[in-house]
């Protein structure tokens, strides 16, 4: 490689590397002053802290009953996910392989739900709920997770199982395999790559969601980690000290399981791209 190409690839570097830190500012920043006082904090977000401060986090995790928001969160995260999973592969396998005419229409309808946006529908929704003795419930909230997550996952899994060739499904047909056997065991293992990307997106999302569960679970029991962080905040005041470790412990989990699953991210992302 020449001068010139050397020159070009640093200054590549150098501009990634500078991305980088511009996207890890906002997290270090929340890790740095969750080890300070908080009238040191309101003096100075940007200065670091005087002293580590680890009482903090004992703070944060008794005033926001960790645990409890914790299972909480991880019951709500890990059924809504799977239903979603499993409901959008299955419905996009319905849509690529049977061409029924009211497939194509309610295809249509799934892709035009995703360009709506939940205000629209948000006091609608939690009023109707609401008339019928429906909130403060897991499942209204798993069920609305549901509806809200399906559209993105059919769309996904329909453009993926489109460049699974037909015919491994008919060596299983000629086999006397059923339709439902054929999926689970053939489909289901070639959609790997797909399903770890959604199931990153998907706990990313309801795992950090605030908005829906805050409509939807009423009593103090029912709180998700993000909701526990209310806590912090009163009339006139709040806490900023334990409320940024209670972020950095609410952000944890789910870094932990991206960086276990990030090998397979990034090969979901490039063989959809490729199919």
């Amino acid at each position: 490689m020449n001068r010139a190409g050397q020159s070009t690839s640093q200054i590549k570097s150098a501009l990634l590397y500078i991305l980088l830190f511009v996207f890890l500012t906002p997290f270090l920043l929340v890790v740095m002053n969750s080890f300070k006082k908080t009238q040191q904090f309101v003096e100075n977000p940007l200065s670091p802290p005087k002293a580590l401060l680890f009482g903090n986090y004992i703070s944060a995790y008794k005033s926001m009953d960790f645990m409890q928001g914790f299972l909480n969160s991880l019951v709500i995260t890990a059924v809504a996910v799977f239903i979603i999973l499993i409901f959008s592969s299955m419905t996009g396998y319905l849509f690529v392989r049977f061409k029924w005419k009211l497939n194509a229409i309610l295809f249509f309808i799934m892709l035009a739900s995703m360009a709506l946006p939940f205000q629209v529908i948000m006091i609608p929704l939690v009023m109707l709920y609401g008339k019928l003795d429906l909130l403060n419930m897991k499942s209204t909230l798993l069920f609305m997770y549901l509806g809200f997550g399906v559209p993105f996952g059919v769309f996904t899994f329909h453009g993926f199982i489109k460049g699974i060739p037909f015919e491994l499904e008919e060596s299983a047909f000629i086999e006397g395999s059923s339709r439902l056997r054929t999926f689970f065991q053939i489909i289901l293992p070639l959609l790997r790559p797909v399903f770890v990307t959604l199931i990153v997106l998907d706990v990313l999302w309801i795992w950090n969601d605030y908005l829906l569960p805050s409509l939807v679970l009423l009593s103090p029991e029912q709180r998700t980690l993000p909701l526990s962080t209310f806590s912090f905040f009163s009339s006139y005041s709040v806490d900023y000290g334990p409320l940024m470790a209670g972020l950095v412990m609410t952000i944890i989990p789910v870094l932990i399981l991206y960086l276990f699953l990030q090998k397979q991210i990034v090969k979901g992302i490039t063989e959809g791209a490729l199919k």
